[in-house]
């Protein structure tokens, strides 16, 4: 992508990671209406048209979706792609395959908030290397003369009860609505999907008082050097913390004055 389109594609990634950040969502659900949606685009020329026309105001075609989808898909979704169509698209594919993207990065998500993400990575890895390898298996899998049910069960009898439930999904999605990709081109990309989300780490901040962006940006620094990952931070207020900070990580809890934790902060950045 480029231009415009690349500008909407980082928003719209960092709109879902806020969105999935919270327990509140369910990112398995999102993906589902999210690749029903990219389906409806896919196969509507003229309404994902519509909803990229740079001579539409942003607020007239997310007042669309609303009409549109609001009745099919839950409203965190909807709201998501309200967003997306007030952005600018270099072109309407774009749109769509941005949406497709953001599906699969939520059953993704959904694979982290499980503890199966590891597992989801291996085996589209895995998956891929076998395509490769057996001509049969990929032409089957690829025969346009196939119906989607047959692709369906083939994938069930291959993966079903073998992988998890996600890496299920995301092949068999991948497989039914290729979109113009090969088999081969899209098992990279959800591999490299998940390589990406594997390594984003989120840490949940709790702290007495809102923090500044000095503190957020030293104690962001501090908690990459110490996971060795870059960290999102996702930020709450509880005034009962008291001249003091919370911070999760996965399982691990770290607490301390907000003071002491800041003062460490910047020891680490200099060391």
């Amino acid at each position: 992508m480029h231009g415009a389109s690349r500008e909407a594609l980082t928003a719209a990634r960092e709109r879902l990671d806020a969105l999935t950040d919270s327990t509140s969502v369910d990112a398995a659900q999102l993906a589902d209406e999210l690749a029903a949606v990219t389906a409806l685009l896919h196969r509507e020329v003229g309404l994902r048209r519509v909803l990229t026309d740079p001579a539409q105001s942003g607020e007239a075609k997310a007042t669309l979706v609303q009409r549109l989808l609001g009745g099919q898909i839950g409203g965190t979704a909807a709201d998501l792609v309200s967003g997306m169509v007030r952005s600018r698209w270099s072109q309407p594919r774009d749109l769509v395959d941005t949406l497709e993207e953001l599906a699969d990065v939520a059953d993704l998500t959904a694979a982290q908030q499980t503890g199966t993400l590891d597992n989801v990575e291996d085996e589209l890895f895995r998956f891929g290397r076998i395509v490769s390898s057996n001509t049969g298996l990929r032409a089957a899998l690829t025969d346009r003369a196939a119906t989607a049910s047959a692709k369906k069960e083939l994938l069930h009898r291959l993966l079903g009860g073998r992988t998890a439930a996600t890496t299920v999904g995301l092949v068999t999605r991948l497989v039914t609505a290729p979109r113009g990709r090969s088999l081969e081109a899209g098992l990279e990309s959800l591999t490299k999907l998940a390589a990406d989300r594997r390594n984003r780490m989120v840490a949940v901040v709790t702290s007495a008082v809102p923090l500044s962006d000095t503190q957020k940006q030293r104690l962001g620094a501090a908690l990459a050097k110490l996971y060795g990952h870059q960290m999102h931070l996702n930020l709450d207020v509880d005034p009962e913390v008291v001249g003091g900070v919370r911070v999760q990580v996965g399982d691990e809890v770290i607490n301390g004055s907000l003071a002491d934790r800041l003062e460490d902060a910047a020891r680490r950045m200099a060391s």
